[in-house]
């Protein structure tokens, strides 16, 4: 009888189906042996039909397939009979594949939740073949154990099942009727982008990017087990090379999931109707969603080559900018000794941004460089010659004070004028300059050289005058501090090096997990602007972290460069060098160059792979960032008391100890919240009270009796205003902030804490630079061309850095799903998207930053120090 081969299978599959169900289930055994009907069925027409436990449907459909024309087939039915306990089964048997269901379907959710689906649709694996055009043949097999069941069958061939480089096609699916389609690389078309969109974000859908294979996984409880997937709510978007498919093709899948929990959405609540047991499926109705497919070329080769020499450009223009800077300065530092040499008069050295002296008569210029300061100048003496350089110790009264403030006066006593000294006048130029400077550092340590060792009892008393002078805190040892701010420099290179290795391998493997798996909800990339090269998958996320690194180099290179003619200065016994000025120590700012450099290094391996679990190797460095600059900003006018780098570098390990734990443990954690806010106000109060007493004071059991003691002279007994008014007016401003911050923190509880740390870092720093800025500009100093360029030119790229970086092209606080909604396409070269110009920007605001920092007080290199005032 014909047929009766193809029947053998389905009797196979229909014994296997039996020996599969559960024990205890009644069964009705056969009556007689089963009859088998075989059909001749054609396209496009609705069977409606019945069958029970002795009786097996077979259809047979044959199909015309031809080698240069793909034609998808789709099988749909519909059972109408409720008999959730004896299933139909359908089989379709296929020249080379086998694809079998039951209807109901029965798909799995959360918690093992079933859901059961009456009205399926499966679209067939399409066979290849080798002739031009070859008649093929399937069948379609009906079967079950219930005593009558009547369904509906239809098989249809699907239009655009081919899809066409960007055109979109709109089609629906749910969780029983999954669609897939097969698109053919063109001629000429080496990757292209497969974008997905819906208008609606609900129920929550997966997009699987296959080979061309049989069988095709488009179920909920496999799609995961071949190719790429992402989980999707209104936006996908898989970046596909043709170099991973070797018949340049691939299927499009696209699977509506039974539950949306994955795309964060609810768990959905299905009260029991009456009898029913908490193991009976659940009808979902109609969980149905529209989609829109649209498969358009990706970038070329040439457009990877073509950005990187654009931001290879943008930043060596900045080694180039620099290098004709120096020239000039050297040009005009040349003119300007002849000039001097021909007028035979007094010079004025002052810095440029490497460094290099100018030198310019007083005579020429008309007016004395520093009339408006107060701090007097140095006469007829020469710029090799101590004599004229005199110590206001020199003087009777020497006017110093705020401008529009009233001037208080040094008083000291009447003595013949002496050279200017370092440390109570024992230490002139003469004797300074008597031996070298250079001296080897392999056995100073602070505690032998200490030259505040022999004079402790009066620290108390210089450090806290209420006006402070820079010689009043630099009377250390110039060879010890060198030593104590280099320890920056190298602490960080040590820990740059520990830090950095297993962040590599780390993300590495990150990259590698997901390649071998494909799962593309690992990582939180912004997939429509996601540009693969290699193993990596966003190759412009980490191009635009060179920034960094190169900014970074060019910065330590200036800062070598500053060193060096500093050191020459010292050679030549430079009285200007020796006793002017900011006191010069370079040990941080190294540590700042390197900290860019390493930020750049720690964003692009965050990029590898971006996730909440790995976002503080992003952060950890900016957070050094922040806090080597305020220490810099610090140092310059308190250089004997600044903080060690063991204790710095321990303080931002605290910070990032907090940072990691509030990432992983302090969303909606009312108490870590409290902990946090609670540390956060103790350690601003003890700042404040180590910045105002300028350390001189104690933490220790007494520390509760000399409050009260203070509160009752200071507020009960007399009521008296603060001793050091404007250091009073930063630390209120900063205590204000700080408090107000914790507050926000406490209340909104945001869940990027990472960026809410960061957050308090930068503020307290700009709070404290415009602080400075102020009091630089009401003590009657001036701010030179370079910094004031550097301030307005990073002040304009930090607005901007910022526009960029608040796009917010994906995020970790929610489901990789949801972050897609907020991706957007390339804006610049169609390679960088907004993030990356943050980037760029951010890494040349830094850089200008680092620059201000570093210029900022060149107008004070020919003022003496005991007239440069402490703020």
């Amino acid at each position: 009888m014909p047929g009766t081969g193809a029947a053998a299978p389905a009797w196979a599959l229909l014994a296997w189906a039996l020996l599969a169900l559960p024990p205890g289930l009644p069964l009705r055994p056969p009556r007689g042996p089963r009859r088998v009907a075989e059909k001749e069925a054609a396209f496009n027409t609705t069977y409606a039909d019945w069958v029970d436990a002795d009786l097996l449907n077979i259809y047979a459909f044959n199909h015309s397939v031809r080698r240069n024309r793909t034609e998808g087939v789709r099988v749909s039915v519909n059972v109408l009979s409720d008999h959730k306990d004896l299933p139909v089964l359908f089989v379709v048997r296929q020249q080379e594949a086998v694809v079998s269901f039951q209807v109901p379907l029965i798909l799995r959710g959360l918690y093992q939740r079933k859901y059961a689906y009456q009205e399926v649709s499966r679209t067939l694996c399409q066979p290849q073949t080798k002739a031009e055009v070859e008649t093929q043949h399937f069948y379609v097999d009906v079967s079950t154990l219930s005593l009558n069941a009547s369904y509906q069958l239809r098989v249809t061939r699907v239009e655009n099942f081919v899809l066409r480089t960007n055109e979109r096609f709109s089609f629906n699916a749910t969780a029983a009727q999954p669609q897939y389609f097969k698109y053919e690389f063109p001629e000429g078309v080496d990757s292209v982008i497969v974008k997905v969109t819906s208008a609606m974000a609900f129920p929550c859908s997966v997009i699987s990017i296959q080979d061309i294979l049989c069988p095709v996984y488009d179920l909920d409880n496999n799609v995961a087990f071949i190719g790429m997937y992402q989980t999707m709510t209104k936006k996908a978007a898989i970046t596909v090379q043709k170099k991973d498919f070797p018949s340049n093709s691939f299927y499009v899948v696209v699977v509506v999931k039974t539950e949306d929990e994955a795309c964060g959405g609810a768990l959905p609540y299905y009260p029991l109707s009456k009898n029913a047991s908490p193991d009976d499926p659940v009808d979902q109705h109609n969980r149905q969603k529209m989609l829109e497919v649209l498969v358009s070329p990706a970038i070329t080769s040439e457009a990877y080559v073509s950005s990187v020499l654009f931001c290879l450009g943008i930043f060596l223009s900045f080694y180039v900018l620099t290098l004709l800077i120096a020239c000039w300065e050297s040009c005009r530092q040349q003119k300007r000794k002849g000039l001097l040499a021909a007028m035979d008069s007094p010079s004025l050295d002052t810095a440029s941004l490497l460094g290099h002296a100018r030198s310019i008569p007083d005579s020429f210029l008309g007016h004395s460089p520093y009339d408006s300061y107060g701090y007097g100048s140095f006469g007829n003496g020469s710029s090799g010659s101590t004599e004229g350089v005199t110590d206001s110790l020199g003087s009777a009264e020497v006017p110093y004070g705020y401008v529009g403030q009233e001037q208080f006066k040094r008083r000291t006593p009447s003595a013949p004028t002496r050279p200017l000294s370092i440390a109570m006048g024992e230490r002139s130029l003469e004797n300074v300059a008597g031996r070298p400077r250079l001296d080897s550092l392999s056995s100073v340590e602070e505690d032998d050289y200490d030259t505040l060792a022999d004079i402790d009892y009066d620290k108390n008393v210089i450090r806290t005058k209420q006006y402070l002078c820079v010689a009043d805190l630099a009377r250390k040892d110039k060879r010890v501090l060198r030593k104590k701010y280099q320890i920056y420099f190298w602490n960080i290179a040590t820990i740059a090096v520990f830090y950095a290795l297993p962040v590599i391998q780390l993300v590495i493997t990150y990259q590698t997990v997901v390649n071998v798996t494909g799962n593309q909800d690992i990582c939180y990339y912004n997939f429509l602007c996601a540009h693969p090269l290699g193993n990596l998958s966003a190759f412009n996320n980490i191009l635009s972290n060179l920034g960094y690194v190169l900014l970074g180099l060019l910065f330590l290179l200036i800062i070598l460069q500053r060193e060096i003619n500093y050191n020459r200065a010292l050679l030549r016994n430079d009285a200007r060098a020796l006793e002017c000025g900011i006191p010069k120590h370079f040990g941080l700012f190294y540590a700042m160059g390197t900290a860019l450099m390493m930020e750049g290094l720690l964003s692009a391996c965050y990029h590898v792979c971006p996730n909440y679990t790995n976002f503080q190797f992003d952060t950890s460095f900016m957070y050094m960032i922040a806090g080597l600059c305020m220490l810099k900003l610090y140092q310059k006018r308190h250089p004997d008391i600044n903080a060690s780098a063991y204790s710095a570098y321990a303080c931002l390990a605290l910070v990032i100890f907090f940072s990691v734990v509030g990432v992983v443990f302090g969303k909606g954690n009312t108490a870590f919240w409290i902990v946090f806010s609670v540390i956060h106000i103790v350690a601003t109060l003890l700042l404040s009270t180590q910045l105002y007493y300028m350390g001189r004071w104690k933490l220790d059991s007494g520390i509760l009796r000399r409050i009260l003691h203070v509160l009752y002279t200071d507020c009960v007994r007399q009521c008296s205003g603060p001793m050091y008014v404007d250091r009073m007016v930063l630390l209120v401003m900063g205590n204000i902030i700080n408090w107000s911050l914790a507050a926000y923190g406490l209340i909104v509880r945001p869940n990027d804490f990472a960026s809410y740390l960061l957050a308090i870092g930068i503020c307290n720093l700009l709070l404290y630079f415009a602080f400075y800025i102020i009091m630089k500009l009401r003590s009657g100093e001036r701010i030179k061309l370079i910094p004031l360029l550097c301030i307005v030119g990073t002040s304009v790229v930090w607005g901007f850095a910022l526009f960029f970086f608040f796009q917010g092209l994906s995020t970790w606080q929610k489901t990789p799903a949801e972050s897609r909604e907020h991706n957007r396409d390339c804006i610049l070269l169609d390679f960088f998207d907004d993030h990356d110009i943050w980037h760029f920007l951010s890494s040349i605001a830094m850089f200008g930053s680092f620059l201000v920092l570093l210029t900022l007080d060149d107008d004070l290199d020919c003022v003496q120090r005991d007239k440069i005032y402490v703020f």
